[in-house]
Order: C-alpha cells, then structure tokens, then sequence
C-alpha cells in the first residue's frame, strides 16, 4: 500500500446550539449554567488517505463534508481526535477564502502564495503560470471585490494548484465555471494524478466523481457511511439522496441489474407516491385549467428503483400519475427534459408516438410511463410532466403542466462535448 499522508483518528466536532441568543451571554456570565444544547458536526470518524489517491467525499448537504476539509486544513478545530498531515496542502474551500477584497487580483496573487510559504522569488517564478490559468484578462488589475463568481474561481484555482502542493483540497468551488474551466481544471487534475499527488474532492456531481476518482466516501449526519470503490459508492450516494436505504441492493451487484433480479418489495407500486422519494423543486411551475392533473411523477431505474442520477447510455423510465377531474377524451401526455437555464433539450408525447390514450371519466386515474435513454450530456437538468388535448377547432389546450417538476443528473464515465452525448462506433485504418 502507498504511503499514507491524512490519517484521520476518532474525530469528532461539537458546536454549542443556544435556544435564545440571551442564553449564549447568561452563560457566559454564569458559566456553571449550562443554557447550550450540542450538535455533532463529526461523529468519531476515522479515515486513511493514501498518496496519489483522489478521494471523492460525497454527502448530502449538512452531511459534514465541508466541516471535514477545513478541519483537514485547520480552519476548523475539532473537539477531540487527531489529524496528521504529511505534506504540503492547497485548498479551495470556498471561492475567495484568504482573498483581500480590496486587492487587485494581481496583488491577491502574491498575498496567497506568501500564506502558503512561499518567497516573492518563487511567487514571481509562477505568476504567469497564474495569470494564464485563469485567464480572466484586464480584470486581473481590478480589487477582486468586483469579480463574478467565476472570476472568482478561476483565480482561486489557479492560485491553489500552482503553488505545488502535495495535497489538494477542493469543495464544490468547481460548480460555478463554465465547462471550458471545468475541463481545463480536470486536465489538471490528471496531470496532478500522473504526479502521484494527492486530491480530495467535495462534490454533488456523481459524474465528476465516477470520472475522476480513484476512491470514494460517504457521510451521513457527520458519520462515515462507506469507504470503498468509486462505482458502488456512487450506486450508494443515488440510493441516499432519494431517500432509500443504500443497503437495499447489495454491492456486489451490477448497476443495470434487470428488474426481476430485485426483490419485489423493493419496487415502487403504483399506489405509491413516487415524488416523496426525491428532492422537490420549490420553484416548479403548475398551471392548466385543471380538467386533469398530474399528480404525482419520477425517474426509475433499470431495475424500477427510483432515482435521480443516470447514466446516459441506461434506459430509464419517467412516470406520472394523472388525475381527471372532468371527462376527457384522447388527452396527450407529455415529458420533457431542459437544462438549468431553462431550455428545451428533448421531449416527447404521447401524440408523437402515436400512442392512443382513449376516454377517461372524472375520477380516473392513468398511469403514463416513457421507458428510454436520455442521451444528454453529464450535468444537471430538470423534467417536465404534462397533459394537454386539442378541441374541436384543433387548438391545443392545457390542461396541467408541471414545468421543472423533478431535479436528475446526467452521469457518464466518458466526458462528452455539448449537449447531446454521441455513443460513436469509430474505427480508423490507412488506406
């Protein structure tokens, strides 16, 4: 085994929660009186990372994985437990931490690299390693108080990882470039794995994890869950965030595993409610005159576990309950995927498909499932339900929409180019 260079002993982070803001000061003026309740941030974790590994530390938000890396890094101290470090670390933690807002990006250049130890020789010897990473132009002589976020995360990164550290610790700052920075940071990632350097990694992509880590973990509640191989733990990370028990399917087995190879209880039935299994979109969008209405919706599985990450080469299926509230003859149902901007990316209904859905009464209920692949490309996107028919005089009536009803994740092992996720059979040879 490689040499190990985070060795995380019994560690546990403790905050003081006060009911009433008064009682932090009555305790502190009488501090036999204990006016405090506790919330364990980390709970007795204990954890080995080896040299040239990347660590990707999963986790639902609250989870503690951010509370784990400023500790790693000594922002945070914990209550009790050890942390040994061997080797110098960068970190970029949250975009701007150590910058002077009043200075120009140029002047937060040598500020940053003279935290981390470094001489103005030596400063100087990487500045334009700096500058053309993060390319951010004649903003570099601008107080970084008038950067936009991804201004922000260009230079923070680009400050990080050229001050040649051993290890490199990045949380969730990658979220908020473009995808020509994030390839460019993922380049570098790779060159820092070639070098045998080491990278923990915070993210909520499964795909930038499926594609760049070596090792996975998952914390729950400040407590690690699991520790092992990138492929089951992400299987496992899917589960948590639509509210199952991970343990429900065993590790061993294959992620497209068939629907017979599940055990029934474990299927999602129509008389349940699917949508309580997943996060829900407060900003979701509902109107339609309401003859029908979709009640109820959700991506599933392969295997009909319910679910909102997928790879992009597996077929799924999206389901919607739909209830009439008045009689209704040939309604269309529909699905639709669109990015986080707001754009379609591809759908389909009922009417496209030639697919005759008849008559229904008040008081019906029908059940519409849409079993395909969503080739898109790894990211972030939203579905779309809805249910609409023509009139007599051929115009098109909306009965409900329910736009943005469901958060999913494109995930894939294989980085793609635009939109759309091209599964290329190529072959080259001379003539």
């Amino acid at each position: 085994m490689s040499e190990t260079v985070v060795k995380i002993t019994n560690l546990v982070k403790e905050y003081k929660m006060y009911a009433r803001k008064k009682d932090r000061l009555l305790e502190t003026v009488f501090p036999w009186i204990e006016r405090h309740g506790t919330f364990r941030a980390m709970n007795n974790l204990n954890l080995e990372i080896h040299k040239g590994e990347v660590l990707g530390i999963l986790g639902k938000n609250g989870a503690g994985k951010s509370t784990l890396l400023k500790m790693i890094t000594g922002v945070v101290i914990p209550t009790s437990g050890k942390i040994e470090i061997k080797g110098k670390i960068s970190s970029l933690l949250e975009l701007g931490t150590g910058f002077n807002p009043d200075l120009t990006g140029y002047e937060n250049i040598y500020q940053h690299g003279a935290v981390m130890g470094l001489t103005h020789e030596q400063i100087k010897a990487k500045e334009q390693d700096i500058i053309d990473f993060a390319d951010i132009g004649e903003h570099l002589n601008q107080p970084v108080k008038t950067y936009s976020s991804g201004m922000f995360a260009r230079l923070a990164f680009a400050c990080a990882i050229n001050v040649d550290p051993e290890i490199l610790i990045v949380d969730e700052a990658l979220s908020v470039g473009d995808m020509a920075f994030q390839l460019k940071c993922f380049k570098k990632f790779e060159q820092f794995k070639e070098a045998g350097k080491t990278i923990l990694f915070v993210t909520h992509s499964v795909s930038d994890v499926l594609r760049n880590c070596t090792r996975t973990i998952i914390i729950d509640s400040g407590t690690k869950i699991f520790d092992g191989d990138v492929k089951t733990g992400v299987e496992k990370y899917k589960k948590i965030i639509v509210g199952l028990n991970p343990d429900e399917v065993k590790e061993d087995e294959k992620i497209n595993n068939e629907a017979n190879k599940m055990p029934e209880e474990n299927l999602m039935k129509d008389t349940e409610v699917w949508k309580d299994k997943f996060v829900q979109n407060p900003n979701i969008t509902d109107y339609g005159d309401k003859r029908a209405e979709v009640i109820d919706y959700g991506m599933f599985d392969q295997a009909g576990m319910p679910t909102n990450a997928f790879d992009n080469a597996d077929v799924v299926t999206l389901k919607s309950k739909i209830k009439f509230n008045a009689d209704v003859t040939d309604p269309i149902f529909t699905v639709t995927v669109k990015d986080f901007h707001g754009n379609d990316i591809a759908g389909t209904n009922t009417e496209i498909e030639k697919v005759l859905t008849g008559s229904f009464k008040k008081g019906d209920i029908a059940v519409c499932e849409f079993k395909q692949k969503i080739p898109v490309a790894a990211g972030k996107y939203t579905l779309s339900f809805s249910c609409t028919k023509y009139n007599l005089n051929g115009n098109l009536e909306v009965l409900n929409r329910k736009y943005d009803a469901l958060l999913i994740e494109a995930i894939t092992t294989k980085n793609t180019v635009g939109v759309i996720r091209l599964d290329s059979n190529i072959k080259v040879h001379k003539m």
